[in-house]
């Protein structure tokens, strides 16, 4: 197999140098779109829950699988053999212990190290990539967004035709590949590209919105904001002198009144009573509920004297 896939690789040179334009099918088999978890500290996530090495970097998805890598643009192939000398590095670098079933040869190589792949493929494939195993972590790329639109394609609805995965990969997929090999798989986004689905849109919003009794209290807090910053402290303050002025009145009012019936306090003095009285015409003045003594005595004379 090892041999003829070589074979294989120096046929078609002349066509690329980076991949051989071979479709196939591998030993793996992803029937729906795998869980995908980022390697910490690389733009490179694999799958945890897929019985073999499967990775994704740059917009594709990448296999090692018999001693041989593989890409393709579709979680489930069909998948094109790769030479290694085109496997992009940050998907070598990534550490044995996110291989889901190493080679054998693996055994005695440390887990938190990327496979010795200088002594693997030999002194010319180390010598065209020395330093592969050095980097400056802090200016590693950003991983590239998932391809999720693709969880709605599985069973007879998946793609198998190149060219109709090239088209979705078209309406849907944003991103563009840095990486030489994967430019030449993954198309540039298309002109009549669809926005995001449902199913796109709720996985970025539960990463992103806050939970539903937040929101339900956002709206309320958005309409209170601009009432709290109309109420400036000196009005504030006006007011409430204003309301307690009024609830001074209203206490010396009711005092007032309840003195008047107990006829312990004079009615309303001069200046307080109106201009005219209930029937438009001059206010008659009220008299005292008690008169003095002189006024009662003269109404006293005056009864006598007409009898």
């Amino acid at each position: 197999m090892r041999t003829l896939l070589m074979v294989l690789w120096l046929l078609l040179a002349g066509i690329t140098s980076a991949t051989a334009a071979v479709q196939v099918s591998i030993g793996i088999n992803v029937p729906v779109y795998p869980q995908l978890v980022p390697v910490p500290g690389y733009p490179v996530y694999y799958a945890p829950s897929v019985p073999g090495n499967f990775f994704f970097y740059d917009g594709l998805y990448w296999v090692f699988y018999d001693d041989d890598w593989y890409m393709s643009s579709w979680y489930n192939g069909p998948w094109t053999v790769v030479s290694p000398a085109a496997v992009p590095l940050f998907v070598l670098r990534v550490p044995v212990r996110y291989y889901r079933a190493p080679p054998v040869y693996f055994r005695d190589w440390r887990r938190d190290r990327p496979p010795r792949w200088h002594e693997h493929w030999g002194p010319e494939w180390a010598e065209r990539h020395r330093g592969w195993d050095h980097w400056d972590r802090r200016a590693a790329p950003r991983p590239a967004p998932l391809p999720i639109y693709q969880r709605q394609y599985s069973g007879e609805r998946y793609p198998r035709e190149i060219r109709q995965q090239r088209e979705l990969i078209g309406e849907h997929y944003r991103y563009r590949p840095r990486e030489a090999v994967a430019r030449e798989v993954v198309p540039e986004p298309s002109s009549r590209m669809k926005g995001p689905d449902r199913r796109e849109r709720e996985a970025v919003r539960s990463e992103h919105t806050p939970p539903v009794d937040e929101q339900r209290r956002q709206p309320f807090a958005r309409d209170a904001e601009p009432r709290h910053r109309r109420e400036e402290p000196v009005q504030m303050e006006r007011r409430q002198m204003e309301r307690r002025d009024m609830e001074s009145r209203r206490e010396q009012q009711l005092r007032e009144r309840e003195m008047r019936e107990r006829g312990q306090m004079p009615g309303p003095r001069m200046e307080e009573r109106g201009p005219h009285g209930p029937q438009g015409g001059a206010q008659q003045p009220q008299g005292r509920k008690h008169p003095p003594e002189e006024e009662r005595g003269k109404r006293k004379n005056e009864q006598q004297m007409e009898r």
